[in-house]
């Protein structure tokens, strides 16, 4: 298991607590160990380091103090700046994108998942690669370097793009196909519930309660990544159940466009499920999802979702969020008439 540091800038007015939480978590989720966290209040934005070299020279002694094998930074980084910090502190570096590419390297098992993590990595890596031609075999093996990372693909760019377009063209005819899928329950009136919401919030164990089925529940971010569609039958009615791939805060634009394919299921669907976790920020989670179902465009009607409200929690819960918990059920009476009043 790698040791990791993480290096955490505060700029602005962020919730610098829960976006540690969320950053060792994601650590956690790739294999790793966090043994230290290391914040930074930006003022200036340093061109070289980002961070000033005091705080570089601060988190090299606490990298050889805890003999760490890597450094995650909680943001983006240019490819000079994150060359430039790993040279100086002495272990790799790479940023919040890298892990949760890294993640979804790991849990990607469907044929579409894989050519959707490959793809957002090479857009990721490519436009990185220019001057650069070392920084990849630099980082070894570990965190951060699963898929194409693994191979010397600085050495031809040529092939990434080839690669690039070949991958584009096998996501087109998984899409079509989607497509017909699509078609086929329109026509046959079938109607379809999309759970969508965030990671680690209880979609999987919610989709498991109401279809009877067994995909895989994780106390973990992003434990599932593939889309699963899953039969229900909810008080006499036929409904089919898809659970879709959890959001986060400041989801990198480069992975919400890969995985706009997969979330085509949400604007396809009859009605959303939007759920959030009752031990956490639920407001900022519906938020979240909110903003990002704008983003995709999305028009269909949505019922929000409050999910682990077992731990009877003590905030005022407005009358429009259904109160459930998916592990105990609760609420989940309740939560089927107003599935079947929406459709």
């Amino acid at each position: 298991m790698q040791k990791i540091i993480i290096i955490e800038p505060i700029l602005d007015n962020q919730n610098t607590e829960d976006r540690i939480e969320e950053a060792t978590a994601l650590c956690e989720a790739a294999g790793g160990k966090v043994v230290a966290c290391i914040t930074q209040v930006i003022k200036t934005i340093k061109p070289a380091t980002f961070i000033g070299l005091g705080k570089v020279e601060e988190i090299k002694c606490e990298a050889i103090d805890q003999n760490a094998d890597l450094c995650v930074f909680n943001g983006e980084l240019s490819p000079s700046q994150t060359l430039n910090l790993t040279d100086l502190i002495g272990v790799p570096v790479i940023t919040r994108t890298n892990l949760i590419l890294d993640i979804f390297a790991k849990r990607a098992e469907s044929s579409e998942g894989k050519i959707l993590v490959e793809l957002a990595q090479l857009k990721y890596i490519y436009p990185r690669l220019k001057g650069k031609g070392d920084s990849l075999s630099r980082l070894g093996a570990g965190i951060g370097t699963r898929g194409p990372g693994e191979t010397k693909l600085e050495t031809d760019r040529r092939h990434i793009k080839g690669r690039i377009l070949r991958l584009e063209r096998d996501l087109l005819q998984i899409q079509s196909r989607r497509t017909n899928e699509y078609s086929r329950r329109k026509k046959n009136q079938v109607k379809t519930v999309a759970l969508v919401g965030y990671t680690n919030s209880g979609k999987s164990t919610l989709l498991n309660l109401l279809c009877k089925s067994d995909v895989l529940e994780m106390d973990q971010v992003f434990a599932t990544l593939d889309t699963a569609s899953k039969k229900a039958y909810i008080n006499g009615k036929n409904i089919i159940m898809m659970d879709t791939v959890g959001f986060i805060k400041e989801l990198p634009p480069d992975l919400l466009r890969a995985f706009k394919s997969t979330l085509d299921c949400v604007n396809q669907a009859d009605l959303l499920l939007s759920v959030a976790d009752c031990t956490k920020d639920w407001r900022a989670q519906f938020e979240v999802t909110e903003n990002l179902l704008k983003e995709l465009g999305t028009q269909v009607n949505v019922i929000k979702v409050l999910n682990k409200c077992d731990t009877n929690p003590q905030d005022f819960i407005p009358d429009d969020v259904i109160k459930i918990s998916a592990l105990k059920n609760m609420g989940i009476d309740h939560l089927k008439e107003q599935i079947l009043a929406k459709l």
